[in-house]
């Protein structure tokens, strides 16, 4: 057999090596930077730790594996008894033992260091980069603490479980378990984002406790312990806490009706459910419930803002690998210019997204404390979330034709990468809610339209398009006819402003002025359209991953 004929049957030629064995930490520079400038760098050594362990090539295994076994219902045994549980694939209980054991869920409360939110999403924008199912009960774990607070009693109660470090996947009582985890089930049939038109009813049974009788539509991960649900009481829309045990240790009366059969998100367990008299215990007062359950939507929009970031990081990466290695027409493609501008303009997007993440997660770090970063914090996450989450799709759509082919077929991880991407958009209030979210509180709140102005003019001078930019927004944000139908081109600049604030303040100049320069100009359509003089090659090394073999 000649050579020829044994590479044709034997082994690919031209053909990159699996991107694997890299720390997703270090070797992403614009991650260690954004969590450098917002104060979460104390962290660093384990954030590294942990990029070490989710880049092994077992660990992104994991990954895969979770998302082609996907979970299985169990309504009823074989007797026809009530089950209602769901069986998920060892690869996910293992995911979910990591992110646990690693934090992922607890460091932001359990940590008396300044940064800790910032600290706490770098470990979660590192987890999300590996599976996208197991981070929904992950974030939703995070995000309960506040909403819990509200009812102190409760707080002392379920705390305890949810900080705890140590996963336990066994279905009993979580009085008997060694950690928690939370979910939520807000949005109905009839009403979606509209929770006010919920039909589910609670009806007090004692102090604090009530009978919850109604279907949610949906409702993740219901294989956690307990979830913040809405339900109508007699003085309207309540928030309480609703366990898969009643206190006596006898299954609650969640009934699991079907899995949704997702576009993405595989790994995970989205389900319809019905409450038959469910016990619950209310958290704050009667038609509060709205408010009260914001508490942990704030962060979980937080959380779909990094993970959207995290996800892109992932694709960019994939795509700079891929043209580092194959080469087309005599010479690599990462060495050719029309890829070298696309790959350019993908690792702007992927930069700017961590950049605007990050710097949201320190306004939840310094809010507690300055009335500014809260009226800022409350806009700039619903921008950040809306923007984030968009671009995120678009741009691994993008990731993925750089492979070709071979990012198109399922052996590659970017298809599942772009189904999973859509669901951060979505969830927790799509885009339209962002947007009439804005409105709001510039309309309720003028003083946090201030505080983000402040924020953004803070990198004034530094670029002449950006300056340019931020006269147009103040022009446009004086408009006040028609704002509605404008929403979504108010909030989108907004977005790119902040973007550009950040990076011109903490990124290299040759960053920070090459978005300037493609996305503030009104010639900006599609990736690739960087301008002449953009310095292609340094963007780009800057965000290459660096694995044992190209590091």
């Amino acid at each position: 057999m000649t050579k020829t004929a044994e590479f044709a049957f034997g082994k690919s030629l031209n053909q990159p090596p699996i991107l694997e064995n890299y720390n997703l930490f270090a070797s992403d520079v614009a991650l260690c930077e954004a969590v450098e400038s917002n104060g979460g760098a104390w962290n660093d050594e384990n954030a590294k730790a942990f990029g070490e362990i989710l880049g092994k090539a077992e660990t992104l295994e994991l990954g895969n594996s979770a998302n082609k076994n996907p979970p299985i219902l169990k309504t009823h045994d074989r007797f026809g008894n009530r089950l209602d549980t769901v069986e998920y694939h060892p690869s996910y209980h293992e995911l979910m033992r990591i992110g646990i054991e690693n934090q992922t869920h607890s460091l932001s409360w359990t940590s008396e260091h300044a940064g800790a939110y910032v600290a706490r999403n770098a470990l979660a924008f590192l987890k999300q980069q590996v599976d996208e199912g197991t981070s929904c009960p992950l974030t939703m774990t995070f995000a309960v603490v506040p909403s819990l607070k509200i009812q102190p009693e409760i707080a002392d109660e379920w705390l305890p479980r949810i900080l705890s470090n140590e996963y336990d996947p066994r279905f009993i009582p979580a009085s008997e378990k060694r950690g928690a985890t939370f979910g939520m089930a807000m949005t109905e049939p009839q009403g979606g984002s509209d929770v006010r038109a919920n039909l589910t009813r609670a009806r007090k049974i004692g102090s604090g406790e009530y009978e919850i009788t109604g279907r949610k539509w949906f409702c993740s991960a219901p294989m956690c312990d307990a979830f913040l649900v809405l339900a109508q009481t007699e003085r309207g829309i309540s928030c309480f806490l609703l366990p898969r045990f009643k206190t006596d240790g006898a299954r609650n009366a969640f009934h699991i009706s079907r899995l949704k059969d997702k576009l993405g998100n595989k790994s995970n367990a989205s389900s319809e459910v019905e409450f038959h008299a469910a016990y619950a215990q209310i958290i704050g007062e009667e038609g509060r419930g709205v408010a009260n359950i914001m508490e942990m939507v704030r962060h979980t929009r937080l959380d779909c803002a990094v993970g959207s970031a995290a996800t892109l990081r992932r694709a960019v990466a994939e795509s700079l690998h891929h043209c580092a290695y194959r080469s087309a027409f005599g010479k690599l493609l990462i060495k050719q210019p029309l890829m070298q501008n696309v790959l350019a303009d993908l690792c702007l997007e992927s930069e700017a997204a961590t950049a605007l993440a990050f710097r949201l997660a320190r306004g939840f770090d310094e809010s507690a404390n300055d009335e500014q970063a809260k009226l800022f914090t409350r806009i700039a996450t619903a921008i950040g979330k809306f923007w984030i989450c968009k671009r995120a799709v678009f741009a691994a759509s993008e990731a993925m034709e750089v492979l070709g082919g071979n990012g198109y077929v399922e052996e590659s991880v970017l298809p599942r990468l772009y189904r999973d991407v859509p669901i951060n958009s979505i969830w927790e209030g799509s885009g339209n809610v962002q947007c009439l979210d804005v409105l709001r509180s510039m309309q309720k709140e003028p003083q946090s339209v201030e505080a983000l102005l402040n924020e953004i003019k803070s990198a004034s001078g530094a670029n002449k398009n950006f300056d340019n930019f931020i006269c147009g927004i103040e022009k446009e944000l004086l408009n006040v006819n028609d704002l509605e139908f404008r929403a979504r081109r108010v909030v989108e600049r907004l977005a790119l402003a902040l973007q550009a604030s950040v990076l011109l303040k903490n990124a290299p100049n040759f960053v920070g002025d090459a978005f300037c320069n493609s996305r503030l100009t009104e010639n900006y359509l599609s990736f690739g359209t960087l301008p002449v003089g953009t310095d292609f090659e340094k963007i780009i090394n800057r965000s290459m991953p660096k694995t044992i073999d190209n590091g």
